[in-house]
């Protein structure tokens, strides 16, 4: 996804970088990037109504990630995470995210997120709800099978 384009990705969440996200060579540290990924696929579903972080019966358990690194972020840029579901199956969801520096046109870090969902209650795997299905389509091609 290196030469991936803003306009690959149906949905974005703007996140501004921090103080403590530099390390002592004057950087994003490299696992804040995983943070991102995860404030921008939580923060999109919950503004869609599909995530209750503290009363839902199912939630979404991350299973999988990576990233590549293309060129460097640094407080206090803002980061526009482009987000897209890459593969919907039964239980789980593979989202793509690129994370955009500033008004960059190229991605400077890129990678994947993996959601089993679950019955909180139990851990134990359940069929993507219905709601979290529909909103999951809207940022992706649906592919059945898990």
């Amino acid at each position: 996804m290196r030469n991936a384009s803003r306009a690959e990705f149906p949905q974005f969440v703007s996140i501004p970088t921090r103080w403590m996200d530099n390390d002592v060579y004057g950087h994003v540290n490299n696992v804040v990037y995983y943070s991102y990924f995860d404030t921008a696929v939580n923060q999109f579903l919950i503004e869609r109504g599909v995530l209750d972080i503290h009363k839902g019966e199912v939630v979404g358990f991350v299973v999988d990630s990576g990233c590549s690194y293309f060129s460097s972020i640094s407080f206090p840029d803002m980061i526009h995470a482009g987000i897209r579901v890459a593969k919907l199956g039964n239980s789980s969801v593979r989202y793509e995210i690129a994370l955009f520096r500033n008004d960059d046109a190229l991605p400077c870090a890129a990678g994947h997120f993996v959601h089993v969902y679950v019955e909180r209650a139990s851990n134990c795997p359940v069929t993507i709800p219905a709601d979290v299905r529909s909103v999951l389509e809207t940022i992706g091609a649906a592919a059945p099978g898990n």
